[in-house]
């Protein structure tokens, strides 16, 4: 096949991809939006019965409290982190741009990590 072809089907499948994927989180945002008011009258029917869960024939809802933690300030957290040797309290990932940058400012450091680089196409429209 020639280059021509190959980028005009490459464009034609992800825009159809991006039309697909457009349709669904529009049909998904109206069943999550109807999802949360039947959650929402679930955790009232809990409070009011002062219940921590309903066992029906169709299964059994459970309240539990979900948290959710972050920083505001990252500086003062990184800080925290330090004074109190917390390193366990990040995740375990590495921010790909970030390294990226520190890899290209200091070239003779080589930290140890692996790398997986691999060839890959761009394709941009007309």
């Amino acid at each position: 096949m020639d280059a021509d072809v190959l980028v005009s089907v490459y464009v034609k499948m992800r825009d159809k991809r991006a039309e697909l994927l457009k349709e669904f989180e529009a049909k998904d945002d109206v069943l999550r939006d109807k999802l949360e008011k039947v959650e929402q009258a679930l955790l009232d029917l809990c409070k009011e019965n002062g219940i921590e869960s309903l066992r029906t024939e169709h299964g059994t809802a459970t309240r539990v409290v979900k948290e959710r933690v972050w920083a505001p300030d990252w500086d003062t957290f990184k800080e925290f982190v330090r004074k109190h040797d917390a390193v366990d309290l990040f995740e375990k990932r590495i921010h790909q741009g970030n390294f990226k940058e520190f890899v290209e400012a200091n070239p003779e450091i080589t930290p140890p990590v692996n790398i997986d680089r691999r060839y890959a196409i761009t394709v941009r429209r007309k």
